[in-house]
């Protein structure tokens, strides 16, 4: 209970001796008429539509930015984009645990983790032959949009029920991705993608499990929109709107990499 929350005692606002004394000193109508007051806060303090988009332009802006470095010194530094890999995952771990929302550890996730695609972007584009790139950020944004176009329809909604699926399928997919690398590191298997290379009818894993990983990284997204939409309808405090950019930003780099994963799954 929040009464027994040592920080909480130590205040006598929220000490039960403070809150029976200040009861016997109103009356029940008093008592009724305070407690049916809404919690809120002024307009300009609380999130907004128009907030939630400029924040996530303002992080995708600077995803771009790290994103043309990246491209650009591919080649000639490539510890530093291996650095900003590394960074990025770190970056998003701390974000992603940290109860409050940082604008400057959200803003630095973004640049960082933007020097490490644009640097692995030029990768697959010189290995797969010109174009894939193209093709990926084409895809990426077509998942997007349809998913906000349906989301903001009423055509798709985040439900219980779904989003336990979602989580069972998380946890899968993420242990198929651990064994699939430490295959490929300890030479288990001869493929460059390891499990991803095997062939089922004639269909190469990767493809069918990049499938479902698009479908999982679109209902992410209707989780991000659903946490906006719930945090401006609840009148949440302002700040969260980066929560909801961070969280889109997430979603939308790792639909990009997977679809660039199958895209080079299939022309390979």
């Amino acid at each position: 209970m929040a009464l027994d929350n040592p920080a909480f005692s130590r205040n006598e606002a929220f000490s039960r001796q403070g809150a029976v004394a200040t009861a016997q000193d109103m009356s029940a109508q008093d008592l009724k008429e305070l407690f049916d007051q809404p919690a809120t806060l002024p307009d300009r303090e609380v999130m907004t539509y128009d907030d939630a988009v400029m924040k996530s332009a303002l992080s995708f802006g600077l995803l771009l930015v790290g994103a043309a470095i990246g491209w650009f010194t591919a080649a000639t530094l490539p510890g530093l984009w291996i650095g900003a890999g590394i960074v990025g995952f770190v970056l998003a771990l701390v974000n992603i645990f940290k109860k409050e929302p940082s604008p400057a550890l959200i803003l630095a996730y973004a640049g960082v983790q933007g020097i490490f695609l644009g640097a692995i972007s030029a990768w697959y584009e010189a290995a797969f032959g010109g174009g894939i790139v193209g093709q990926a950020v084409i895809a990426t944004l077509v998942v997007v949009g349809v998913t906000l176009a349906l989301f903001a329809s009423g055509k798709i909604r985040a439900s219980k029920k779904a989003t336990k699926v979602f989580l069972i399928a998380m946890v899968g997919y993420l242990v198929f991705s651990l064994v699939n690398i430490g295959l490929i590191i300890f030479g288990a298997t001869d493929d460059p993608w390891g499990l991803r290379g095997a062939d089922i009818a004639g269909i190469p894993l990767g493809l069918i499990i990049g499938v479902l990983v698009v479908i999982m990284a679109a209902y992410s997204l209707v989780l991000d929109f659903d946490f906006i939409q719930q945090g401006v309808r609840n009148r949440a405090p302002k700040k969260y709107s980066w929560t909801g950019a961070f969280g889109i930003m997430v979603t939308v780099i790792w639909l990009y990499l997977e679809i660039l994963r199958m895209l080079a799954i299939a022309r390979d």
